[in-house]
């Protein structure tokens, strides 16, 4: 039996990379602030089970219940896989850095950076006191190795991320793991963070004509698509690579 732990599965790339599994016959846990029913029916038609975790992943005590309620979940399973996608993740506040305030930047590190560390390392830990190779994976950005005009926070929590699964990954190829530890860039996605991005001001987000210019030109990729190009790389998990940042094409 196989099971895929995914953040973010209320909507955009995590709910297409859901469907993805649960479409291949995968049990999904979905850890998300709101439920998808759709995900659920979807489920019941491929006889595989759904299961949501409700969780705010800026808040710790909420990330801590679902790790434990994971924990609870594979104790009842028989299983022989664990994929993980961390793919939760938010861009704001977009601003100058100056004008961030304290208890933004917490929550946006503690939902990009926190949480896909913490998830990581709970599952790795599992996952090796069951004997049960672990497939993670880790949602970065091509922001995490440039900088950005009023994307502080996210540049940098993506460019942390990048190295969190660099650092886990050399562990675990060093110890000769069965787990893989990788990253995905999935590029410029038509999702409601591309919205929150338009929304920003020229004094916020000095290339916010550029962005806008994506969608007008439908330069954005489908959360399908770019769903479609993670799912092959996890499927192909015998040649992932420890530390390695993937791309979708």
């Amino acid at each position: 039996m196989e099971l895929a732990i995914i953040t973010g599965t209320s909507k955009g790339l995590g709910e297409a990379v859901a469907t993805l599994f649960i479409e291949n016959g995968i049990h999904v846990i979905g850890i998300a602030r709101n439920a998808n029913v759709r995900l659920q029916q979807l489920a019941v038609q491929h006889d595989v089970s759904y299961t949501h975790l409700t969780c705010d992943l800026g808040e710790g005590e909420q990330l801590k219940q679902a790790v434990a309620a994971i924990r609870e979940e594979v104790k009842h399973m028989d299983l022989n896989t664990i994929f993980l996608i961390n793919n939760a993740a938010v861009v704001g506040p977009v601003n100058q850095a100056m004008y961030v305030e304290h208890e933004r930047l917490s929550n946006h590190v503690h939902v990009n950076l926190v949480a896909p560390m913490s998830l990581t390392n709970a599952c790795l830990e599992l996952a090796t006191t069951q004997g049960i190779p672990l497939y993670a994976s880790i949602v970065t950005s091509g922001a995490a190795e440039r900088p950005v005009y009023g994307w502080s926070a996210y540049c940098s929590t993506k460019a942390a991320v990048n190295m969190f699964v660099q650092t886990v990954g050399l562990e675990q190829a060093e110890q000769d793991s069965h787990h893989r530890v990788i990253a995905f860039n999935p590029g410029i996605m038509d999702t409601e963070m591309q919205v929150t991005i338009r929304d920003s001001s020229s004094e916020e987000f000095i290339d916010i004509e550029k962005f806008k210019n994506y969608k007008k030109q439908n330069l954005l990729q489908d959360p399908l698509t770019v769903a479609d190009a993670l799912f092959n790389v996890m499927k192909n998990r015998s040649m992932l690579e420890n530390g390695k940042i993937y791309a979708a094409k």
